[in-house]
């Protein structure tokens, strides 16, 4: 049982490493070693995060397998914890640079993107937030298609600063 933390929570995710390691543990388990050959990491220091992972409940441990030389290897799964994650501090800062690390190794032709600023009254955003929330909810309580090809998904959605309306203290308007 793990006792609820929710700053220890926010520490497990606040490393881009470690966000790597959820979303590499997510369809299927890896062991310490595949992750560290998968991110091109030091084993030593991959095993470091995956017990912050573990002792937080972001990932569990399966049982243990007999690797190619007959060691003992002990393969880790994702758990789902962190889809249902309270927002913290820097969490999109870490969740956007482990997004472009993972979209860096990505085939281009697999890539799609839009880029779309709009205006919204406040109601017209709440219903946006609660159809996109709804949907990325839906997409995570899927089981996984057998044979299907993993995707990865990031929505950020802010207000445009460089559109808004400026005061004309600061917009150089006399």
């Amino acid at each position: 049982m793990i006792e609820p933390d929710p700053d220890a929570d926010a520490r497990a995710l606040a490393s881009t490493l470690r966000l790597r390691i959820l979303r590499l543990c997510l369809d299927e388990a890896r062991t310490n070693r595949e992750i560290a050959e998968r991110l091109g990491k030091n084993p030593a220091t991959v095993l470091h995060h995956v017990r912050t992972l573990v002792d937080r409940g972001f990932l569990v441990a399966e049982p243990v397998r007999r690797g190619a030389r007959g060691s003992r290897e002990v393969p880790y799964r994702s758990t789902g914890k962190s889809w249902r994650m309270p927002p913290f501090p820097g969490e999109q800062q870490v969740m956007v640079n482990a997004f472009l690390e993972e979209l860096a190794e990505a085939p281009d032709d697999s890539v799609q993107m839009t880029r779309l600023g709009v205006r919204l009254s406040p109601a017209e955003h709440a219903e946006l937030l609660d159809r996109i929330d709804s949907f990325f909810a839906e997409l995570a309580e899927r089981e996984p298609t057998p044979g299907g090809d993993p995707y990865s998904m990031l929505f950020a959605m802010h207000l445009d600063a460089g559109r808004m309306n400026r005061p004309a203290s600061e917009s150089g308007a006399s």
